[in-house]
């Protein structure tokens, strides 16, 4: 919904494409200027003085979005600036580079003009957060109306006891599997990735490895959505259409593998993308690979997670930094503009950060349980739930049920 009080913000809008910038103008709370080189954003930040905000598009001609910043940072023109990207589809990859490279926030087209309006405000406002790579984190903050989370202090006690004992007892099976990693395929035993967990707060996730070496290589977007077994199966009719009498459409037609489609329907089927992402029989998963993940042994690294305080024993599993992006978005903001249930839903499903990271928990037992089979909707309500009704006894209890199934075949 439009804010009729906010003050238009004046933006340099880098990109090829007119629509995404054509759209923050008619919104009222933008005067957008767009170019397309960045020579044209040196020449333009040279000479305006009173510029609000950068907004890059992620990929421009023979450049992308982080290598304008660059760009633009080594001529000194950012400044106080925020510097904006927006990716017009899913790049997992071009995130974590955003992430890195100290993009002030990134949005998935289409962006709910008055959420990029507050957010550029907020800068104006904290202009000493610019730059630190806070993507997504103030959204999370908004909308945490709970408080952040605080480890308990006997849940720490317990944390840092265990995963301690743990590590001790479990060393010689531990340096049987890195034995058998390092003679079944080159490279380093261990992987690291980055994660999401309690208050969004980001650190570097331990695991023995069970992929090939560059395994994100292996596999296409196409082979990648082939066999997430997470994704949904696409919208056949537009609901606004369907109030309208035949033939009338809710807004613009295009035309989808000769199908006449309205723009409303083909931005719903391209939003229709599951947040989470699990391949059902991976390819690219080792021999040695197959056995520690169905056991979780791959699993163990993460007790020096636990001792350095990233994560509890029990929690909610924490999340890769692209799963974490997409839980969060609004990308279903518009898609009920009719009332307020998906803002609502957009809050409610930020509460899964308002708990500890954990090696771990309700789904993960409840998953096994069920002989692996769980919808992206039932693993999401029970992070939420567990986040709402932790407690120190309930850990207890979901530790036992975890070492009562955990030769159950299945990973999770």
């Amino acid at each position: 919904m439009e804010n009729k009080e906010a003050k238009p913000l004046k933006v340099l809008y880098i990109g090829n494409n007119s629509e995404p910038w054509e759209k923050l103008g008619s919104s009222g709370l933008f005067e957008a200027f767009q170019i397309d080189t960045p020579i044209e954003a040196i020449n333009y930040l040279q000479s305006e003085k009173d510029v609000d905000a950068v907004i890059a598009e992620s990929h421009i001609y023979f450049n992308d979005a982080i290598e304008i910043k660059e760009i633009l940072d080594g001529k000194n023109l950012l400044r106080e600036l925020p510097y904006i990207l927006i990716s017009l589809e899913d790049e997992p990859e071009m995130f974590d580079r955003s992430f890195d490279a100290g993009v002030d926030d990134y949005f998935r087209y289409p962006v709910n003009p008055e959420r990029l309006h507050n957010r550029i405000t907020y800068f104006q406002k904290h202009p000493d957060e610019l730059g630190i790579s806070s993507i997504n984190k103030q959204s999370f903050h908004d909308d945490a109306a709970e408080g952040l989370y605080k480890t308990p202090f006997i849940k720490r006690l317990f944390d840092v006891t265990f995963a301690g004992l743990a590590l001790l007892f479990l060393s010689p099976i531990m340096l049987l599997v890195i034995i058998a990693i390092k003679l079944e395929s080159k490279g380093p035993f261990y992987y690291v990735s980055k994660r999401v967990g309690a208050n969004y707060k980001t650190f570097g996730f331990l695991k023995f490895r069970s992929m090939r070496v560059n395994a994100d290589q292996l596999l296409t977007k196409e082979d990648v959505a082939k066999l997430n077994q997470y994704a949904k199966e696409t919208i056949e009719e537009c609901p606004k259409c369907a109030k309208l009498p035949p033939g009338k459409y809710c807004s613009d037609i295009q035309y989808e593998d000769k199908e006449p489609v309205c723009e409303n329907l083909k931005r719903l089927r391209k939003d229709l993308k599951a947040t989470y992402i699990k391949l059902e029989n991976d390819p690219r998963i080792t021999r040695v690979g197959k056995f520690i993940r169905n056991t979780s042994i791959d699993e163990l690294p993460q007790l020096i997670n636990i001792v350095k305080g990233d994560m509890s024993i029990v929690g909610n599993r924490p999340l890769p930094e692209y799963e974490a992006e997409m839980l969060s978005i609004d990308k279903k903001m518009t898609a009920d503009s009719d009332n307020g249930k998906d803002k609502i839903f957009v809050k409610e499903r930020h509460k899964r950060f308002l708990a500890a990271a954990g090696l771990t928990g309700l789904w993960q037992v409840e998953l096994r349980g069920k002989g692996g089979e769980m919808s992206e909707e039932e693993r999401f309500a029970l992070d939420v739930e567990y986040a709402k009704n932790n407690s120190f006894w309930g850990d207890i209890k979901l530790i036992f049920r975890t070492v009562k199934i955990f030769i159950q075949p299945g990973n999770v």
